[in-house]
């Protein structure tokens, strides 16, 4: 089953960037955890392929359950995009979703109001450009590495 992050409320804020084709990195804020950093291997689609996104929940809600049930997500997480995008399905108004497989194949998914997230702004890409290009370079190395969970028995 994928975590759902208290069906979208423990996700505070955040920006991804796709301006480089194969990749999404970006920082998002969750309740109790604070900023995570993201190196996804894939594509956005739709209006949002090839650009950057910045979302602010209006439903955020920072509760102390939110300590719980989020204490095993990996930080930071690194993994595979299973689709982002501003109208998932044909069926469904059009909003903001952002699912994901974290390299351990944990499975996430997020869903906003539409009003909840944007296109950036010449400017705001601005700002954000160094800390995406840090992400980059940082973590693309650890794409693909496997990381022993700490509960992992050791041999030899």
């Amino acid at each position: 089953m994928a975590q759902k992050f208290g069906n979208g409320r423990w996700v505070q804020e955040g920006f991804l960037d796709n301006r480089e084709e194969g990749t999404v990195v970006g920082r998002m804020t969750f309740a109790v955890l604070g900023p995570v950093e993201f190196y996804l291997v894939g594509n956005c689609r739709g209006e949002i392929a090839g650009t950057m996104i910045r979302f602010t929940n209006s439903r955020f809600a920072d509760e102390d359950l939110a300590g719980h049930v989020l204490s095993e997500v990996e930080i930071p997480q690194i993994g595979d995009v299973s689709l982002i995008s501003f109208d998932p399905h044909p069926n469904l108004v059009p909003h903001p979703y952002i699912e994901w497989f974290s390299i351990r194949k944990q499975h996430y998914r997020i869903e906003l109001a539409s009003e909840d997230a944007w296109i950036v702004t010449a400017e705001e890409a601005a700002t954000l450009d160094p800390i995406s290009r840090d992400i980059r370079a940082r973590l693309a190395s650890r794409y693909g590495r496997t990381e022993r969970r700490d509960d992992a028995a050791e041999w030899g």
